[in-house]
């Protein structure tokens, strides 16, 4: 288990609350240009809040992922594009721990780099001369708009004999790859998840590793927990921010009497009972979330079936934790009525950011069935979990 580090939480979620006026003087232009505005993304570059996962021995804090978590939770609640794009950012900055350190050290020496991966597809690779040649679609490249390198999910023809292809990861400059802008959404728009292109474009080799199973240049804990297991950890916390989001505007609104009226809507029972319902569920799914990924760091030196029962079940625990936050949006809106419908109250851009949020793959009921099976006996019948 990974030693957690509350006072350098706590100075990140310090920070994350000294940006909320320049979001709010901003929060417009993340509907409108349909990307992170450049001062946050500049300010959050500035609070190193897109390096929690970087090596200590590189220089960064190399959060535990429940400290992650935290981070990822807060900034969620002030703003969802915000946290995703930390959860996104953040969450790759893990990459400087694949790589020898001399790679490591030239990409994230500048504090504003900013590794966007997309697995959302699979392009083509080809074996050539020192690298690979790619070609390929992918969608949702969160913030893409201010990378410093591109993660691009390849799959390579396999060898003689076999019939999987071999899956790798492939890190290009953002002049090798056509931005195709796609994201003309309802909610979560300032994270530009854009699609993007690749025509025939070199990698490296010393750019690529292998995406399921390769062996990291850091020993550290973070850096082995399985590919899609840590993918999943970084925008798990979303939703459960902007579902605390959700209670705090509908708290607000409960305080102020309406015209007519002398009581606040905060006064009557069935207002009190619906947020003391909503803070509970936020606490349970929060625990079951935390819990699950705690059991899954526990295992991962041991490996074996404890291992693949971690893996489902902390997987089946985002899913949960994802409608646990639906449903407290649902409560809240229901709860405040006609205003929740007006652009001007906080709760609209909840429920749209809440319902893009969970459309993420990492979220999909899909998971209890993985879960299901494992606990049933059988294989989760997919190496992808």
């Amino acid at each position: 288990m990974m030693q957690r580090k509350p006072e350098v939480v706590g100075k990140f979620l310090q920070k994350i609350r000294l940006l909320s006026p320049l979001v709010e003087e901003h929060r417009a232009a993340f509907d409108r240009d349909r990307r992170m505005p450049k001062p946050v993304f500049d300010a959050l570059t500035e609070c190193d809040l897109l390096r929690l996962w970087m090596p200590e021995s590189l220089g960064g804090p190399e959060l535990s992922p429940l400290d992650f978590l935290e981070v990822v939770e807060a900034a969620s609640e002030l703003e969802a594009s915000v946290g995703w794009i930390i959860g996104n950012g953040a969450g790759m900055s893990r990459a400087a721990g694949y790589f020898p350190t001399d790679v490591s050290r030239a990409w994230f020496a500048d504090r504003r780099s900013f590794v966007v991966a997309a697995t959302g597809g699979v392009g083509t690779a080809t074996r050539v001369a020192g690298g690979f040649r790619l070609t390929g679609r992918w969608p949702f490249a969160s913030g893409i708009h201010h990378a410093s390198k591109i993660m691009a999910l390849c799959a390579v023809a396999p060898p003689a004999g076999e019939s999987e292809p071999e899956l790798i990861s492939c890190y290009l400059e953002p002049s090798d790859v056509t931005i195709v802008d796609t994201w003309q959404v309802s909610g979560l728009r300032g994270t530009g998840s854009c699609d993007f292109e690749i025509r025939d474009r070199f990698v490296p080799g010393e750019h690529v590793h292998d995406f399921l199973n390769f062996q990291p240049a850091q020993s550290g804990l973070l850096y082995r927990i399985p590919t899609v297991s840590i993918f999943a950890t970084s925008i798990s916390a979303v939703p459960l921010g902007i579902a605390g989001s959700a209670v705090s505007t509908f708290a607000k609104l409960a305080g102020k009497a309406r015209p007519g009226s002398k009581a606040t809507p905060g006064e009557r029972e069935v207002i009190q009972d619906q947020v003391g319902r909503a803070d509970a569920i936020l606490r349970a799914a929060r625990a079951g979330l935390h819990e699950a990924l705690g059991e899954l760091m526990a295992a991962i030196d041991g490996g074996g079936q404890r291992l693949i029962h971690a893996r489902v079940n902390f997987r089946s625990s985002v899913s949960h934790a994802a409608e646990s936050a639906v449903r407290i949006v649902e409560m809240m809106t229901s709860a405040a009525g006609s205003i929740a419908i007006f652009e001007g109250c906080g709760l609209e851009r909840c429920t749209r950011d809440m319902h893009a949020a969970v459309k993420h793959i990492a979220m999909s009921p899909n998971n209890y069935i993985l879960a299901g099976r494992v606990r049933l006996g059988l294989a989760p019948g997919t190496s992808r979990f």
